[in-house]
């Protein structure tokens, strides 16, 4: 690989941008000095009337569409833009496909009215949800409302189990614990079998799974209601429709509306500024719908109207952890069972604990398959990779390695793992290490953050693995990153600006437009929640 030359388009160190916001906008513009073949297709005449009218102002780009960056980062980001831009900014940025969208066309669904609801971002939660609101508002402004937007509809395909509006069913096959004695993780290998479902998947793709809600927690809920559990709703019983249809937690603002308009006094004015997204006890964080009937037991709405005033039970996804080619017909995921103690009650992921202890074997279930975006392995089998998943974010780069032996790719694989403690937080570790005594995997590399006296993590083992590391990018290798987006992929991208820096004699800004150009060229493709 030749060294480029310094981009000319870096954004200097007094600019006022976060680090983050820098990093990005660093690399944006290093992607227009690269060198790129395309043609540029002009605008049609009504298109260029409208954005030389003001309609539409906007330039494309998107520096908000950053798992890693904070809501408040992202609106500042999109400050200025068009409606429909600030609306996308909002969103996770994820392109889960949770909302039968991604982010954008999410986004221009509700800018063009195309999609009224707002809730539909999973992985934003209420800070979305209340931010689409406060934009919503902007369309019944006319000269606000955006013109020359043409939004790509979401894909409502016909064949069960290729979109979530369509779910096909699936069995639950199994679970076995994937940690051993001593550790403080609950971490579970589900297998699904497929059967007759015609549910196809690659390696990459994400599972989405319908989850029901914990029978205990439900029949809380009906004894703070002071209802009976056969009480119809929506045409099924109080206790069907708590199980499955609608969420359970967070509480959302419309249930703290409905109990500013039974209660009165303070409870009402406490109620009606938490539905205005307020924290007038300092609590809001921690208020489920069990917990808001706790908050205020002088409230005692009516199932019907409780039932209507909660959000849709939506799916969960899941990164697959297992490679068609190798076990057909089969599907497994790696899932964390979260569990916390809020005050003295135990709180319960609900998709991770019914996959984990509550739905049994040989039960079936709604699922379908989301195809991911641009997290995939190389077309060409000779091409290396390096795969960074510690935790459950291994679960992808399973498949990955379980997919290059089916086809037999004969291009190195490197895999970065890491976890609490070895002893007991390794996981599938008999897999791992007979994959790298048959030399499919080529290195594998092992951080332990609870074994020593100082925490030592998979970015630390990069940095010491950094001459190596700057070797296989230099052969052309793919980087994939898998796991938590706030904290690990960004100490993963950071170390890896510091690899390139060190080891391909290169300034930081320099590193960071080499990093940027990976993701703008595929070679840096993430799968981060």
């Amino acid at each position: 690989m030749t060294h480029q030359s310094s981009p000319p388009f870096l954004i200097p160190p007094n600019a006022p941008f976060t680090p983050e916001q820098r990093a990005w906008l660093s690399g944006f513009f290093a992607g227009f000095a690269a060198p790129d073949d395309s043609s540029i297709t002009p605008l049609s005449p009504e298109a260029n009337a409208a954005v030389m009218a003001g309609a539409d102002s906007d330039d494309g780009a998107a520096p908000w569409h950053d798992q890693t960056l904070a809501l408040e980062s992202r609106m500042q980001l999109a400050q200025g833009r068009p409606l429909r831009r600030r609306l996308m900014a909002a969103m996770a940025q994820q392109d889960c496909g949770q909302c039968g969208y991604i982010c954008e066309t999410y986004a221009d669904a509700l800018a063009t009215k195309k999609e009224a609801r707002l809730n539909l971002c999973a992985p934003g939660g209420k800070d979305t949800a209340r931010m689409l609101k406060a934009l919503a508002a902007e369309l019944d402004q006319p000269s606000l409302a955006p013109s020359i937007v043409a939004p790509v509809e979401p894909t409502i395909a016909s064949t069960p189990g290729c979109s979530r509006d369509i779910p096909a069913r699936a069995t639950f096959a199994s679970r076995r614990r994937l940690n051993k004695d001593g550790s403080e993780k609950d971490t579970w290998h589900i297998e699904f079998d497929l059967g007759a479902s015609e549910l196809s998947y690659k390696v990459g793709d994400s599972f989405g799974v319908f989850p029901k809600n914990d029978l205990g927690l439900v029949d809380q809920i009906i004894a703070m209601l002071g209802a009976s559990h056969v009480t119809p709703v929506r045409d099924k019983t109080l206790r069907e429709a708590l199980l499955s249809d609608v969420s359970l937690a967070p509480a959302p603002d419309t249930l703290f509306e409905l109990i500013s308009f039974i209660t009165g006094g303070a409870q009402r004015e406490k109620a009606r500024l938490l539905a205005q997204g307020k924290d007038p006890d300092g609590d809001a964080v921690t208020l489920d719908v069990l917990a808001v009937l706790q908050k205020f037991p002088g409230a005692r709405p009516h199932p019907e109207a409780f039932v209507e005033a909660l959000e849709p039970l939506q799916p969960r996804l899941y990164s697959i952890s297992s490679s068609p080619k190798a076990t057909p017909g089969r599907l497994s995921l790696t899932v964390d069972a979260v569990r916390y103690v809020v005050g003295k009650r135990k709180r319960l992921g609900v998709a991770s604990t019914f996959l984990a202890e509550r739905i049994a074997p040989g039960d079936s279930l709604p699922v379908y398959v989301q195809p991911a975006h641009g997290f995939a392995l190389p077309d060409d089998f000779a091409t290396p990779i390096i795969m960074i998943g510690p935790g459950t974010g291994v679960a992808p780069f399973r498949a990955f390695l379980h997919e290059r032996a089916a086809t037999r790719a004969q291009g190195k694989n490197w895999l970065f793992f890491g976890h609490q403690r070895s002893a007991c937080d390794f996981f599938y570790a008999d897999e791992f290490e007979t994959m790298k005594a048959a030399g499919l995997l080529t290195r594998l590399s092992l951080a332990w953050s609870r074994d020593g006296a100082e925490k030592f993590y998979v970015q630390d083992r990069m940095r010491q693995s950094g001459r190596e590391l700057w070797a296989w990018l230099a052969e052309g290798a793919h980087f994939y990153v898998c796991g938590d987006a706030q904290r690990m992929a960004k100490d993963v991208e950071r170390a890896l600006v510091d690899v390139i820096a060190e080891f391909g004699a290169r300034s930081a800004d320099e590193a960071v437009a080499f990093v940027a150009q990976l993701k703008k060229s595929g070679r840096y493709q993430q799968d981060v929640y």
